[in-house]
């Protein structure tokens, strides 16, 4: 028999039991429930209108208002109506009749006090037979009740009886196999490639069970045939490794060397063949250099060490080997998991490359301080052409005299930013850090391209908060970073625009920033804005400059433990902002 059949058998029985216990049950509570409504409509309402006749008799002095006697009279008309009990028909119909004198005001008042007293005596002998009744009902309703009971505890306990007998035996067909696949399939996870499963008869698990069996014989065949070529393999990295000629350092999940190659075990001035295997804390505690690379938390700055008979720089690189793993967390689940295999640690040799950055950061400090002498000649005569106790000249001759000034004004620019960029590669920048205001930075930069901005006809607008705590910082290169932000706003806004300059405080520091509403910078760009001689394509309007003053920029704000971004969208403009830590008090 299929597994779906019987599975089909099982949930049929089940359905057959528990309708027939539903269907036992509703037939009993509707018997109780006719019982309760009878009670509740044929008794109880004739109790309600006695008690308001009652009620009307005891409140009220004879003769009866004509509002009194309506409401008697509507009480009395519904209990004719609700006549059920024998011998309530002549109780009620007495009642009538000795309601009808009462009010007959014919009726002398010896008789209206007879009518009163039948009334009483009428609506007391209702009353008795409709308690008498409700008693007479109610003890029937227990009995049913009490029957009902019988019938439900028993149909309950022989429901109970085989679903009990169900529940133990019928999981037994589907649980028992499945425990026997998953157990053989944890064997496999333990690479025990001689489980094998054997059921009988011809149902699904049996078929599963052959299928298993064939795929565990495969399972086997392949781990034979790739062992030998999963240990050639291993020889191989460990081949490309060795031969490689950045230092290499690997570690397991214990902290434990994995491997070393030749290079690194030179420049730990180890033996790579008796490390293998040892806990590098161990080794760290007999070795300096390897702690520091071992605790090093991705700094960026080249490692200087003395290997090849001359100081070398090394930049490290880690890289932690991360691998997919089926986390057994008990016998019943098996969990997917990210965990870390090991660490890798790579010395990239950039001794030849730091040596040339040096000598290309020394030609260009050398070149820069040459050019400045000669340009600032011909700037000074320049200015003695343009005096006209020298001569004058015609239209053509100053208008090339205006364009050898701005070439030279370039020149004398590129050659400060390159000699500012060299004093920041050398590392020897120099910073003189004081306590100043930030409206004191903001008005040097603002007098120093005032004139260009009217020459424009752009307006420059300061905001600011008001009183601002003061900033530790290098004032002239601070406000050297800020005239930077501003030539270039003013270079990409048209004329008779505006310019904001704001200063505010925020995150216990002081934020300065330039905006202008240019055509604004493309996203493929800003990451890019602070690199060194990067240059946003021009469109022709705007002259290129040398693609310095931002990364020059970067760097000074850096050194003074500052933040520098910005905020830009097309056509809305750009916003370059930079924030500066207040001074401590």
């Amino acid at each position: 028999m299929k597994i779906k059949t019987k599975i089909r058998i099982g949930f049929g029985f089940l359905f057959v039991v528990v309708m027939l216990f539903g269907s036992i049950s509703l037939y009993y509570m509707n018997q109780i429930s006719d019982s309760a409504k009878v009670i509740l409509k044929d008794n109880y309402e004739t109790l309600s209108y006695t008690r308001n006749m009652r009620s009307i008799l005891d409140q009220n002095d004879l003769p009866l208002s004509l509002a009194v006697v309506a409401q008697f009279r509507k009480n009395l008309h519904f209990e004719q109506k609700n006549v059920t009990e024998q011998g309530e028909e002549q109780a009620v119909n007495a009642l009538k009749t000795a309601f009808g004198v009462m009010n007959d005001p014919m009726v002398d008042e010896d008789q209206h006090k007879l009518a009163l007293s039948s009334l009483r005596n009428q609506l007391m002998q209702i009353d008795r037979l409709n308690m008498a009744a409700i008693v007479r009902k109610n003890a029937a309703a227990q009995s049913a009740v009490d029957k009902a009971s019988l019938y439900l505890v028993t149909a309950a306990s022989f429901c109970f009886l085989v679903l009990f007998t169900f529940i133990v035996n019928f999981p037994g067909f589907v649980a028992n196999p499945l425990k026997e696949f998953s157990d053989a399939i944890k064997e496999i996870g333990r690479k025990n490639y001689k489980q094998r499963l054997h059921f009988d008869g011809s149902d699904e698990f049996a078929d599963l069970a052959k299928s298993f069996n064939e795929m565990v014989a495969e399972l086997n065949k392949w781990e034979n045939s790739n062992l030998a070529k999963i240990q050639s393999e291993k020889l191989r990295i460990e081949a490309i490794i060795e031969q490689m000629q950045d230092a290499i350092i690997g570690l397991n999940e214990k902290q434990e060397i994995l491997f070393m190659n030749r290079v690194a075990a030179q420049i730990l001035n180890l033996n790579e063949g008796q490390v293998l295997g040892l806990n590098v804390q161990d080794l760290m505690q007999k070795n300096d250099l390897l702690t520091r690379i071992i605790e090093s938390e991705g700094n960026l700055q080249p490692i200087k060490i003395y290997a090849d008979n001359r100081e070398s720089y090394f930049q490290l690189q880690k890289r932690e080997i991360v691998v997919d793993v089926e986390d057994e967390q008990d016998e019943s689940v098996l969990r997917k998991t990210r965990r870390t295999a090991g660490t890798v640690f790579i010395l990239n040799n950039i001794t030849e490359f730091k040596e040339r950055d040096e000598a290309k950061t020394n030609f260009i400090a050398t070149v820069s301080h040459e050019l400045k002498t000669p340009i600032s000649s011909i700037k000074m005569s320049l200015k003695l052409m343009d005096d006209e106790r020298i001569g004058s000249m015609n239209p053509e001759q100053k208008q090339l005299v205006a364009h050898i000034k701005d070439d030279c004004s370039r020149l004398l620019k590129i050659t400060s930013e390159l000699l500012d960029l060299a004093q920041v590669e050398t590392g020897n920048i120099q910073l003189n850090f004081v306590n100043a205001q930030p409206h004191e930075i903001v008005n040097y930069a603002l007098n120093a391209v005032r004139f260009q901005a009217e020459q424009r006809d752009i307006e420059l607008e300061l905001i600011s908060t008001g009183i601002l705590s003061p900033v530790n910082a290098d004032v002239e290169k601070t406000a050297w970073v800020l005239i930077n932000f501003l030539s270039n706003a003013l270079r990409y806004s048209s004329e008779k625009s505006k310019v904001q300059i704001s200063i505010i405080e925020k995150d216990n520091g002081i934020e300065f920033s330039v905006r202008d509403f240019g055509k604004g910078i493309d996203e493929q760009y800003q990451k890019r804005l602070f690199d060194r001689y990067f240059q946003v394509p021009a469109d022709g309007n705007n002259k290129s400059g040398s693609g310095l003053g931002l990364a020059i920029s970067k760097d000074f704000i850096e050194a003074e433990n500052g933040k520098i971004w910005v905020e830009s969208e097309t056509g809305e403009g750009s916003r370059f902002c930079f924030l500066l830590p207040v001074a401590e008090h």
